[in-house]
């Protein structure tokens, strides 16, 4: 695979599998889950926090592989409204989620990309492409947060020009908060 294998695009409501399994693996689990159902309901909404309308996907041949969740800071309150009513209906609970980003910055939510295209560019290509989306409908910085323990992540966003902004907590991880700016 070379980079003009590489086509980047606005994700689908088809692609609402595909953005669900990047949200779980993004935070360290997979589709078969329990949180899973809540992440593919939330993937095909018009609005939610991981909704197709937010999301890039990575196809290589044709075959989707991969794909980044980005959006307004500003809107999420709004964005991540419907996944309490959703814990609860797969769950039987909600569960409390500090907020990871604020008005002012455009936030990459989540990004993966299937295992077997890993270490091919893919993620960067993503990346690239949601930094651009995001400086493109005039935001002056986007921001992301990474696990203290995923110094490769780390490196892959400082070499697209993210530097630590902060340090936080999130669903009990020590994370960095990084920012990249116009």
């Amino acid at each position: 695979m070379n980079e003009d294998n590489v086509i980047i695009r606005p994700a689908q409501k088809g692609d609402s599998e595909l953005i669900a399994k990047v949200v779980a693996m993004a935070i360290g689990t997979d589709d078969g889950s329990a949180l899973y159902p809540v992440f593919l309901e939330l993937a095909g909404r018009e609005v939610a926090q991981y909704s197709y309308r937010n999301a890039l996907v990575a196809e290589v041949c044709g075959r989707a592989v991969g794909a980044i969740v980005g959006y307004d800071g500003a809107r999420l309150h709004e964005l991540r409204e419907p996944i309490y009513e959703l814990l609860q209906k797969h769950l039987g609970k909600t569960i409390e989620i500090e907020e990871e980003t604020a008005d002012g910055e455009f936030y990459l939510d989540s990004l993966a990309v299937l295992p077997e295209c890993r270490g091919l560019g893919v993620g960067r290509r993503l990346l690239s492409a949601m930094i651009e989306r995001a400086f493109s409908e005039g935001h002056e910085r986007a921001g992301l947060l990474v696990d203290f323990d995923n110094p490769r992540a780390e490196k892959l966003y400082a070499s697209l020009g993210f530097v630590r902004v902060d340090r936080t907590t999130f669903l009990g991880h020590d994370m960095w908060h990084l920012q990249v700016k116009r």
